[in-house]
């Protein structure tokens, strides 16, 4: 019986090695073979290296060059970012409660939200964070990054501040407890005409489907017959939240989305005909940074011939990933599959594997190739797919617009584009917001405010400001620029003292995509 048994052993080993090597290519051995190759070499480093090495510090550092040799969306995020890359799409975090910006190697507090941990202990907007848990915190090393891994924390632990206040010569520490601090993605929701709805959405998270019933359902009080969705600069998100979306605006069994990969089986996403606004007439928003989920809903809309789509071509980001974590609280994003539009658009613009350079720089070479200012200037690399109804629509990356608006280069000067690149304009906001706060704070709705401010010159304001701060006055471009100029600066001061609805509001007042899709409704 022994020897029975040990054959039987002998025999199913055998066996067992033959078809594994016969089906898999001898695979195992392969990625043995490839691991084994690196684990060699770091203990051959680690042992036999002139110098002594932190092996970990090496595998962090090589981690992130191995998965861009695959695609320009496989990444790895150390331990210490991976809560914060959550946090924007998990509609809340653990934090003070402020908006801020790093000016001149010092954090200045945009905006403190209401009810939040930073207004109850008393910051206030304009305050200027000098100081963090004792230490001065300013300089080289006060980066948005640093500041937020320092200002977030457990809930109900404490960080102290200290401040300077305008108007105040010393230093004054505050102490925070931390909260819970709520993240909005649909930050607009207004009244565009008598009819017409408009909603922004800043990104697909957890929340996003939710905030969107609660922002319709406003609307609806208002009386809304029409639906304006503003997906321009919406970098993407969660795949669920942007079916749940298309889901509520299409008929029953339209598809929304497929995905498909070599070892991810092809899912189709279909809608159920549960949605309450199936009917209602809808234009979509879209420029070059809308991306991601952004793309995946901008394309059902389009494929399924269930609204007019405005703007300019999208990024072209259809690569799915996986998040993959590791005992150590880092973790990987892989690209596992790619998405497809229901017409079988894939919409992943073409990339070089290793050659992430080259794909980042594809919205500028679009920029310089007339994209931004002529539909005939698109390449679409892709053949052509036809939605429901029959209408052609282009592969090749993105989604190309039904409506194309060029970007506005009337007015443009190199004195122009030298304040907004400087940041010299945002920094002449905050400072001209801090010396006025007290006069701004008496305006609470945002035309009241817009119409103050362009009786205050804010314009000649901030040339003198400009010419004080290295950007010498141009007169005859200030004027060429005057409108841009004017519209930007003001745009800061409203967002810096009401909320970045009211900056949206003012904004879109002149926006030419707003304007083009008020005349799809009424055509």
């Amino acid at each position: 019986m022994p020897l029975i048994m040990a054959l039987c052993i002998i025999i199913g080993i055998v066996i067992g090695t033959f078809y594994a090597n016969h089906f898999s290519g001898n695979r195992l051995n392969i990625i043995n073979s490839g691991s084994n190759k690196l684990n060699n070499l770091l203990h051959i480093i680690d042992d036999q290296y002139v110098d002594t090495v932190n092996i970990n510090d090496l595998v962090e550092k090589a981690m992130p060059k191995i998965l861009a040799e695959l695609d320009p969306h496989s990444v790895y995020i150390p331990a210490k970012d991976a809560e914060m890359a959550s946090d924007d799409l998990k509609g809340s975090f653990y934090g003070i409660g402020i908006e801020f910006v790093i000016n001149n190697d010092t954090i200045l507090v945009q905006n403190v939200l209401p009810a939040g941990p930073a207004h109850k202990a008393g910051l206030l907007a304009g305050d200027k964070i000098v100081r963090i848990d004792g230490k001065t915190f300013v300089g080289k090393e006060c980066t948005s990054e640093e500041a937020m891994r320092r200002l977030k924390g457990p809930n109900e632990s404490t960080v102290t501040v200290g401040i300077k206040r305008y108007g105040a010569k010393d230093i004054k520490d505050i102490t925070i407890t931390r909260g819970e601090v709520k993240t909005k993605s649909v930050t607009a929701t207004y009244m565009l005409d008598e009819k017409t709805g408009y909603m922004r959405i800043k990104n697909f998270g957890e929340q996003t489907y939710a905030e969107m019933l609660v922002a319709l359902a406003e609307l609806a009080q208002e009386g809304f017959d029409n639906l304006v969705i503003d997906l321009r600069d919406n970098t993407g998100g969660y795949l669920e939240s942007a079916v749940q979306m298309a889901n509520e605006f299409l008929p029953k069994d339209r598809l929304i989305v497929y995905t498909e990969g070599r070892k991810s089986a092809r899912q189709n996403y279909k809608s159920d005909g549960r949605g309450s606004y199936q009917h209602m007439p809808m234009v979509v928003l879209i420029n070059e940074n809308s991306a991601s989920a952004s793309e995946i809903f901008a394309g059902a809309m389009q494929d399924n011939d269930r609204a007019t789509i405005v703007g300019r071509r999208s990024f072209g980001k259809g690569l799915v990933q996986q998040q993959i974590a590791f005992p150590d609280g880092s973790m990987v994003r892989l690209t596992i599959a790619r998405y497809y539009t229901p017409s079988g658009r894939c919409i992943q613009k073409p990339y070089s594997a290793g050659d992430n350079e080259e794909y980042e720089l594809d919205i500028k070479e679009r920029y310089q190739h007339g994209e931004f200012f002529s539909k005939d200037s698109i390449k679409h690399d892709g053949p052509a797919y036809h939605t429901i109804g029959g209408r052609t629509v282009y592969g090749g990356g993105g989604i190309t617009p039904d409506i194309f608006i060029a970007e506005d280069s009337t007015g443009v000067t190199s004195y122009y584009r030298k304040a907004v690149m400087t940041g010299l304009i945002m920094q002449f906001a905050f400072t001209y917001t801090d010396d006025n706060r007290l006069k701004l704070n008496s305006f609470r709705e945002m035309q009241e405010l817009a119409d103050y401010l362009v009786k205050q010159n804010t314009v000649d304001k901030f040339a003198t400001y400009a010419d004080q701060h290295g950007l010498q006055r141009r007169n005859l471009m200030i004027q060429r620029s005057y409108k841009l100029l004017e519209r930007y600066i003001n745009s800061r001061i409203i967002y810096n003292m009401l909320n970045e609805e009211a900056w949206t509001e003012y904004l879109n007042q002149t926006d030419e995509a707003i304007k083009a899709a008020l005349k799809v409704f009424e055509k």
